[in-house]
């Protein structure tokens, strides 16, 4: 596997609407060195994967106008980010109190006055003050779009500052020309504009703080799981059992430590002494608490319910689950899917378009639009810059990909990117591997038959004491099977073993024998006919794909055991949910057919191609493609990995700590066929709030620009009024951004 290159997170102060996207993302890309690029609006920060010194990317940036923060600590820059967030938006409520609080009189003046001429001395004296007041509008309230507007003039750019402050700073600027000289003016003409300017700054500030507490909801997962890891950890003293508490960042591997009923696993790591039941659903979204105990992996965050457990340290730091999950989708909260690059083309020409239309309208209303001309090309060439403002376009994507990306965590399911977020919508055959992915990946007694005189107890007592010396695979089997149900296994005297055929000793006073059929009677072990019921049940279960081994005490046959790779539990109900979305299933497996084409029998599974090895899996992958279908792999993440990468989107199923996060493009931390599923579902629900946040930007600007520019008032006498495309635009986001929480109270299965 290739070597994965560097990845910079930087904070990125100025940037506000969807044209700074694309602008940022060009600056980024081209750096030297830098293999990619994205810009997540939302959380205000760029992500650069790429050889790159960090200096080089923040000059880049600042070069064009914005402030840059190399992002060290992931922690405490999000805490810096929400602290800031909290200032701002508390600014932004005071900006739009001031700006309303003088809009709305001046409004209510005008509208009961009818009159907002200056035909005399003392309307001229009260307009005057009037303008005064609202240049404190323009120079408090409205401050930050001027002194962003102007920061993008200096870059040769245009904003969403650009248009608001050319839209209010040209009203208010008129309407002092007609109170100061308005003889320059024809006497139609003489209106003004304060309560326009001041009404809009504060309904776009107001829009805007209204988003702002809006987007505080769609990070929550990220949230929650950095809230998982407890701050101090309980080492226990090597050679003593002093309990001394430490900061999180002092646990070392190889650490001892304690954790009681009602506390959080602080680190990764492999239980020594206790018995206890873990509620693990933060990370793996399975509800049900899990039984630990020695040698049991725990991970890092999960929360222990009854029993105190002593474990020893294996991962710290960055390197847990739980920080390897963290990482991981904030990675992918920062990338965004195909369709998300529509909204980014049309942003980047967007605002020049929008200045473009403004003036158009202004020449058009000046020539040909009714008397006073100065006064109606005023109104509506600033209608146009205002409602067109692309801020909704910006969130569009971004805000419900990171809803998304963070439900899916939920359910123990991690997205790598916004690609395969997009791509898993799609899919229409979903290939399954069988081992550890269909099965439990480890054999089991599944099966016994006994011989007339003999107890299960009695068989797996002798067979397992001769077992837990054996070095077969299918030892382990046996022994677990006998610990399982308590029973205490016993000494063995003359142990030995014929390897590939059985294995023999003597157990509390018997010769006992545990092998294949042929292998027992060439010991002396006669299995006809008096035993034909047992080597009839062998068959049987040889039929249903498991390995049938035969014990022998004292001489005689005592029973025959199976020994297969089970089937999980929730198996057969996730393949008929996922037959039920109407999925092609396939069972692609290295076993042979026999075993193969039994797993698939009892889960309804009708298309098995078995007997491939690795690289023949993305082969059927590559040839599936290649009759137009849409190809999902779901496999182990480690013997099928080519299968994995040459699918539209693998699936890799994890396994607690040792989760293969590089091996797919989805990992499922839980492993339950279930998780793929839920995946596809959020998926779906994700790219639907997706589209739906486009389609209402899209239509918002479509249908509002035009009717800015007034193309109905020659048919209806209809004119967009400023005051109403300032509050139109600011509520458009907030719009999108309700429209993507909305994400958040969905759950898969529920049939949405």
């Amino acid at each position: 596997m290739a070597e994965a290159l560097p990845v910079s997170r930087i904070a990125v102060e100025g940037a506000r609407c969807a044209s700074c996207v694309a602008r940022i993302e060009k600056a980024l890309s081209t750096v030297p060195g830098v293999e990619s690029a994205s810009m997540n609006l939302l959380e205000r920060s760029a992500q650069v994967t790429g050889d790159v010194r960090s200096d080089d990317l923040l000059a880049a940036l600042r070069g064009i106008g914005y402030g840059a923060t190399l992002i060290v600590d992931e922690e405490a820059q999000r805490a810096a980010m929400a602290r800031a967030e909290q200032a701002q938006a508390a600014t932004l409520l005071r900006d739009s109190i001031i700006a309303l609080g003088i809009g709305v009189p001046l409004m209510l003046y005008g509208m009961l006055t009818c009159d907002m001429g200056v035909h005399s001395a003392d309307a001229q004296l009260g307009w005057g003050l009037a303008g005064l007041a609202t240049l404190l509008v323009l120079l408090v309230p409205g401050r930050h779009f001027f002194t962003g507007a102007w920061t993008a003039f200096r870059a040769h750019h245009a904003t969403m500052d650009t248009l608001v402050a050319l839209g209010t700073g040209t009203a208010w600027l008129y309407s002092m020309l007609v109170v100061v000289l308005p003889e320059l003016f024809p006497h139609a003409a003489r209106h003004v504009y304060f309560e326009a300017s001041a009404m809009i700054i504060g309904l776009v500030d107001l829009g805007l703080w209204l988003e702002m507490r809006a987007r505080g909801r769609t990070s929550a997962a990220i949230r929650r799981l950095l809230d998982l890891a407890p701050k101090t950890a309980r080492i226990l003293r090597e050679g003593s059992d002093e309990e001394i508490d430490v900061p999180l960042a002092a646990v070392r591997v190889g650490d001892r430590l304690r954790v009681r009923p009602g506390e959080k696993i602080a680190v990764d790591g492999v239980v020594e002494q206790g018995d206890s039941l873990l509620d693990e659903s933060m990370l793996t979204g399975e509800p049900l608490p899990v039984r630990k105990r020695a040698p049991d992996a725990v991970s890092a965050g999960t929360l222990n319910q009854s029993g105190t457990l002593v474990f020893r340290a294996t991962h710290v730091g960055a390197a847990t689950l739980l920080a390897q999950i963290v990482a991981l989708v904030q990675h992918a909260q920062s990338t965004r899917p195909p369709i998300g690059r529509l909204a980014d083309r049309i942003a980047a020409v967007f605002v020049p378009a929008v200045m473009i239309i403004a003036v158009l309208t202004a020449l058009a209303w000046y020539h040909l639009g009714p008397q006073p001309p100065l006064g109606w090309m005023l109104v509506t060439a600033m209608t146009v810059l205002v409602i067109a403002c692309p801020c909704a376009l910006g969130l569009a994507t971004p805000i419900a990909v990171i809803v998304g990306i963070g439900k899916a965590a939920e359910y123990g399911v991690l997205v790598r990117n916004g690609a395969a977020l997009q791509s898993a919508a799609s899919l229409d055959t979903l290939v399954l591997d069988k081992t550890g992915t269909l099965t439990c990946g480890r054999p089991a007694l599944t099966g016994h038959a006994l011989a007339e005189g003999h107890s299960l107890d009695d068989v797996l007592c002798a067979a397992a004491s001769l077992e837990q010396r054996s070095e077969h695979p299918l030892a382990q089997a046996v022994v677990t099977a006998a610990t399982a149900r308590g029973i205490a296994l016993k000494g063995v005297e003359a142990f030995a073993a014929t390897p590939g055929l059985g294995i023999a000793g003597r157990v509390d006073g018997r010769d006992v024998l545990v092998g294949n059929a042929e292998w027992l009677g060439a010991r002396g072990i006669d299995l006809h006919p008096g035993d034909a019921g047992l080597q009839a049940r062998a068959a049987g279960f040889s039929e249903q794909g498991a390995t049938a081994i035969f014990v022998a005490i004292a001489g005689r046959p005592a029973a025959v055991l199976a020994i297969s790779d089970p089937l999980r539990e929730d198996s057969a109900a996730a393949v008929a949910r996922l037959q039920a979305r109407g999925l092609r299933l396939v069972l692609l497996s290295g076993d042979n057919p026999r075993t193969a084409q039994a797993v698939a029998a009892q889960l309804g599974i009708t298309e098995v191609i078995a007997g491939v090895k690795p690289d023949g899996k993305a082969a059927v992958i590559e040839r599936l493609k290649a009759e137009g279908r849409r190809v999902g792999m779901v496999g182990d993440g480690i013997n099928d990995a080519p299968a994995l990468a040459a699918a539209q989107v693998g699936f890799a199923m994890g396994s607690g700590t040792d989760v293969a996060i590089e091996a797919g493009d989805v990992t499922l931390v839980r492993t339950s066929l279930h998780a793929v599923a839920d995946a596809m579902e959020i998926s779906r629900a994700t790219l639907r709030n997706i589209r739906q946040n486009l389609a209402g930007a899209f239509v918002y600007n479509i249908a509002g620009i035009p009717v800015a520019a007034g193309v109905l008032f020659p048919f209806t006498g209809l004119l967009l009024d400023p005051m109403i495309a300032g509050a139109a635009m600011a509520f458009s986001s907030v719009t999108v951004v309700s429209n993507a929480n909305r994400l958040r109270f969905f759950r898969p299965g529920d049939g949405q």
